[in-house]
Protein backbone atom coordinates (compact mmCIF):
# COMPACT_ATOMS: atom_id res chain seq x y z
CA UNK A 1 0.00 0.00 0.00
CA UNK A 2 1.05 3.74 -1.07
CA UNK A 3 0.55 6.47 0.51
CA UNK A 4 1.10 9.84 -0.61
CA UNK A 5 2.06 12.77 1.80
CA UNK A 6 -0.98 14.42 2.63
CA UNK A 7 -2.06 10.90 4.04
CA UNK A 8 -4.21 9.37 1.48
CA UNK A 9 -4.04 5.99 -0.76
CA UNK A 10 -2.91 6.03 -4.51
CA UNK A 11 -4.96 4.44 -6.09
CA UNK A 12 -2.65 2.31 -9.53
CA UNK A 13 -3.63 3.94 -12.78
CA UNK A 14 -5.44 0.60 -14.12
CA UNK A 15 -6.53 -0.05 -18.25
CA UNK A 16 -9.91 -0.05 -19.17
CA UNK A 17 -9.81 -3.90 -19.48
CA UNK A 18 -8.54 -4.53 -16.21
CA UNK A 19 -10.99 -1.90 -14.25
CA UNK A 20 -13.69 -3.49 -16.53
CA UNK A 21 -13.16 -7.20 -14.84
CA UNK A 22 -12.83 -5.38 -11.18
CA UNK A 23 -9.40 -4.89 -10.29
CA UNK A 24 -10.03 -1.74 -8.75
CA UNK A 25 -11.67 -3.98 -5.68
CA UNK A 26 -9.07 -5.67 -4.14
CA UNK A 27 -11.38 -8.48 -3.46
CA UNK A 28 -11.47 -9.30 -7.37
CA UNK A 29 -7.73 -9.79 -7.85
CA UNK A 30 -7.46 -13.71 -8.32
CA UNK A 31 -10.66 -13.56 -10.08
CA UNK A 32 -9.14 -10.32 -12.63
CA UNK A 33 -5.57 -12.38 -12.53
CA UNK A 34 -6.85 -15.21 -13.48
CA UNK A 35 -8.86 -13.31 -16.28
CA UNK A 36 -6.09 -11.71 -17.85
CA UNK A 37 -3.45 -14.45 -17.55
CA UNK A 38 -6.04 -16.29 -19.53
CA UNK A 39 -7.00 -13.53 -22.38
CA UNK A 40 -3.36 -13.17 -22.81
CA UNK A 41 -2.29 -16.65 -23.21
CA UNK A 42 -5.14 -17.03 -26.09
CA UNK A 43 -3.98 -13.87 -27.78
CA UNK A 44 -0.26 -14.68 -27.26
CA UNK A 45 -1.14 -18.08 -28.80
CA UNK A 46 -2.74 -16.49 -31.30
CA UNK A 47 -0.37 -13.99 -32.23
CA UNK A 48 2.35 -16.59 -32.49
CA UNK A 49 0.30 -18.96 -34.73
CA UNK A 50 -0.35 -15.68 -36.98
CA UNK A 51 2.91 -14.05 -37.56
CA UNK A 52 5.94 -16.51 -36.18
CA UNK A 53 5.47 -20.25 -36.08
CA UNK A 54 6.45 -22.62 -38.43
CA UNK A 55 5.96 -26.51 -38.44
CA UNK A 56 8.20 -27.52 -35.47
CA UNK A 57 7.84 -31.22 -33.93
CA UNK A 58 5.34 -31.89 -31.05
CA UNK A 59 8.32 -31.61 -28.34
CA UNK A 60 8.98 -28.62 -29.54
CA UNK A 61 5.97 -27.01 -29.77
CA UNK A 62 5.12 -28.18 -26.25
CA UNK A 63 8.57 -26.39 -24.95
CA UNK A 64 7.23 -22.85 -26.85
CA UNK A 65 4.14 -23.28 -25.09
CA UNK A 66 5.06 -23.89 -21.87
CA UNK A 67 7.49 -21.11 -21.84
CA UNK A 68 5.22 -18.80 -23.57
CA UNK A 69 2.42 -20.11 -20.19
CA UNK A 70 5.26 -19.43 -17.78
CA UNK A 71 6.22 -15.74 -19.26
CA UNK A 72 2.57 -14.70 -19.48
CA UNK A 73 2.56 -15.19 -15.45
CA UNK A 74 4.78 -12.34 -15.08
CA UNK A 75 3.47 -10.48 -18.13
CA UNK A 76 -0.08 -10.50 -16.42
CA UNK A 77 1.08 -8.53 -13.95
CA UNK A 78 2.07 -5.52 -15.73
CA UNK A 79 -0.94 -5.70 -17.96
CA UNK A 80 -3.08 -4.73 -14.85
CA UNK A 81 -1.44 -1.20 -15.38
CA UNK A 82 -0.04 -1.43 -18.82
CA UNK A 83 -1.88 -2.29 -21.93
CA UNK A 84 -0.78 -5.54 -22.71
CA UNK A 85 -3.92 -7.30 -24.07
CA UNK A 86 -4.95 -4.37 -26.55
CA UNK A 87 -1.49 -4.46 -27.62
CA UNK A 88 -1.77 -8.28 -28.22
CA UNK A 89 -5.42 -7.66 -29.83
CA UNK A 90 -3.94 -4.67 -32.35
CA UNK A 91 -1.04 -7.24 -32.91
CA UNK A 92 -3.45 -10.28 -33.81
CA UNK A 93 -5.96 -7.57 -35.60
CA UNK A 94 -2.77 -6.63 -37.89
CA UNK A 95 -1.21 -10.11 -38.68
CA UNK A 96 -4.85 -11.79 -39.27
CA UNK A 97 -5.62 -9.11 -42.15
CA UNK A 98 -2.18 -9.97 -43.42
CA UNK A 99 -3.13 -13.59 -43.42
CA UNK A 100 -5.63 -12.84 -45.10
CA UNK A 101 -4.60 -10.80 -47.88
CA UNK A 102 -1.70 -13.15 -48.40
CA UNK A 103 -3.91 -15.63 -48.68
CA UNK A 104 -5.75 -13.74 -51.46
CA UNK A 105 -2.45 -13.21 -53.45
CA UNK A 106 -1.87 -16.63 -53.26
CA UNK A 107 -5.08 -18.03 -54.50
CA UNK A 108 -4.91 -15.37 -57.62
CA UNK A 109 -1.42 -16.08 -58.41
CA UNK A 110 -2.21 -19.56 -58.66
CA UNK A 111 -5.57 -18.93 -61.03
CA UNK A 112 -3.15 -17.13 -63.14
CA UNK A 113 -0.37 -19.57 -63.16
CA UNK A 114 -3.69 -22.05 -64.26
CA UNK A 115 -4.68 -20.15 -67.39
Amino acid sequence: MMLLSNGAEASPDFTPIAYWLGASDPENFVFVFWSMFIIINLLSILVFNLGFARKLPLIKNIVIYAVMLFGNMFITFFALTLPIIESLGVAALILGIYKLQLNRHKETDSETEIQ
